[in-house]
């Protein structure tokens, strides 16, 4: 089976089948009858790739409803520690993050619904990122949560003084302190 589910309700490991031999390899990256027959069936709009060096923190983002978005992450070269926090008001893993290594080697995805902010720390030398939304960029919808918020305890397996963050980055609330539009449904 492609598609181990995670310890928060929603989130999905996918795990493509990669065909090797002496020339290299071929996977499906996304199919979407396969997807589909796991229940998993989203309309991808938008894909996007990011390059960044070791040390790099991307996040916390998502966008708020109606232009909020599911999202699947991969990585194209290097490797990347991938974070999702449940952003969801009633889930009973509210606040709580998954965090897993996703990259050109393990050939990972992560699904990530909506109702969950993202984030993503590069621990190899360079990483490009590409993922795929299901709704469109707008930029007044965007939201986010400070990338290391004490009440989350991320570990972003980047030691502090070796942490690159955007400036737009640092200035994210905290969780407690941030307006989500989210509500869990079972």
């Amino acid at each position: 089976m492609p598609f181990n589910k995670t310890d928060i309700p929603g989130l999905v490991l996918f795990q493509p089948k990669v065909f090797e031999d002496s020339r290299g390899y071929f996977f499906e990256s996304f199919n979407k009858a396969v997807f589909a027959a796991e229940g998993l069936a989203f309309d991808w709009v938008q894909d996007n790739e990011s390059y960044s060096g070791y040390g790099v923190i991307r996040g916390l983002h998502f966008q708020n409803h109606p232009k909020a978005q599911a999202k699947l992450i991969r990585v194209l070269e290097g490797k990347i520690y991938d974070v999702a926090v449940d952003i969801r008001e009633g889930s009973p893993t509210f606040g709580k993050w998954f965090g897993v290594e996703l990259s050109s080697e393990n050939k990972l995805q992560l699904l990530i619904p909506k109702g969950f902010a993202h984030g993503f720390s590069v621990i190899s030398e360079t990483a490009k990122v590409l993922y795929k939304c299901d709704n469109l960029y707008d930029k007044n919808a965007e939201g986010g949560i400070m990338y290391n918020d004490a009440d989350l305890n991320i570990d972003w397996k980047i030691p502090a003084d070796k942490s690159i963050i955007s400036d737009k980055d640092l200035h994210h609330p905290s969780l407690k302190d941030c307006n989500t539009q989210f509500i869990f449904e079972e």
